[in-house]
């Protein structure tokens, strides 16, 4: 009978992770598209699961918000790791530049929600920096160590240019809804490229 009941109690657990990730990954495609308002049952929907579901795991449109961008930080943050070992340096330091530009832009509605007041807010700027930030230094020290980049460039710095600069392409040009085929974006990459020929200037393998 015990096993019985923890078997019941492992496949509820199994069930409530599958459900959270749909609603998060919804939350992320939905967000991308309509913004951090967009409405909770069109992410429900998207989800597959019940509107109570949803508010049963994530109370306040801000629990969601705050889930979703963690995850995505998170995410963004440890494919540093996979690109650092996957290529050479140079080559991992631009994929992910690239990578976090995606991130900036897909993140439609966050900016202000970062600024709205609302406390629930407060820690996610820490939590960018204290990810970003190390994922990012160390692909600028092996591209560095390789003669590939410079070794003057300072982590947070750089993250906050790309970052205006992501900002700034998101919202011009462009009639369609994939961030790639944007108008906007394609030029923020062009932007980038040149920017990433900058951190190669004056560099010297160690």
């Amino acid at each position: 009978m015990q096993e019985k009941t923890t078997g019941t109690k492992k496949r509820i657990r199994a069930d409530a992770a599958r459900n959270e990730d749909a609603v998060l990954e919804a939350a992320k495609t939905v967000f991308a598209k309509s913004g951090v308002d967009a409405p909770v049952r069109e992410i429900a929907k998207a989800a597959g699961v019940g509107v109570g579901t949803l508010y049963r795991r994530f109370p306040k449109r801000s629990d969601l918000v705050v889930a979703v961008f963690k995850r995505e930080v998170d995410a963004c943050a440890a494919d540093a790791k996979t690109l650092a070992k996957d290529n050479p340096p140079g080559v991992a330091l631009s994929q992910w530049l690239r990578r976090y530009c995606r991130f900036i832009v897909t993140k439609k509605g966050l900016a202000s929600s970062l600024h709205s007041g609302d406390p629930a807010f407060d820690a996610l700027p820490d939590y960018f920096r204290s990810n970003f930030e190390p994922a990012l230094q160390s692909l600028l020290t092996a591209a560095a160590k390789a003669g590939e980049a410079r070794s003057d460039i300072d982590a947070f710095d750089l993250l906050r240019a790309i970052g205006n600069l992501a900002s700034a392409g998101s919202q011009s040009g462009g009639d369609t809804d994939d961030p790639e085929q944007n108008e906007g974006m394609q030029h923020t990459y062009r932007m980038l490229d040149l920017m990433i020929d900058g951190l190669r200037f004056g560099r010297s393998a160690e």
